[in-house]
């Protein structure tokens, strides 16, 4: 008794892997900033003018990274991703 296997294709692993590193690379953004917010002392009367240049470089960076991610997974949807009938011949199970 075997399962099938469904194998992913190119474009569906290349998907894969751009979505989980722009992922990991937004966490590592929210967890810096959320960092420097809490633990970093900031003086009194304000923002210090270097943290304030930080997130000023931050927010378009992870808007970006947010942007893409939406697109990355809203484009699944379109139907450029038709699934592939499998030929005849082709076996799509693991070898015994």
């Amino acid at each position: 008794m075997s399962k099938k296997v469904k194998y992913w294709s190119p474009e569906e692993l290349l998907r894969f892997i751009v979505g989980v590193v722009l992922s990991f690379t937004l966490m590592f953004i929210v967890a810096t900033v959320l960092y420097s917010l809490i633990f970093v002392s900031q003086p009194m009367e304000g923002q210090s003018p270097n943290d304030a240049e930080f997130f000023k470089l931050i927010n378009p960076i992870a808007t970006f990274i947010v942007g893409a991610l939406a697109g990355l997974m809203a484009g699944q949807g379109n139907g450029s991703m038709k699934p592939k009938k499998p030929d005849e011949g082709e076996d799509n199970e693991f070898p015994q």
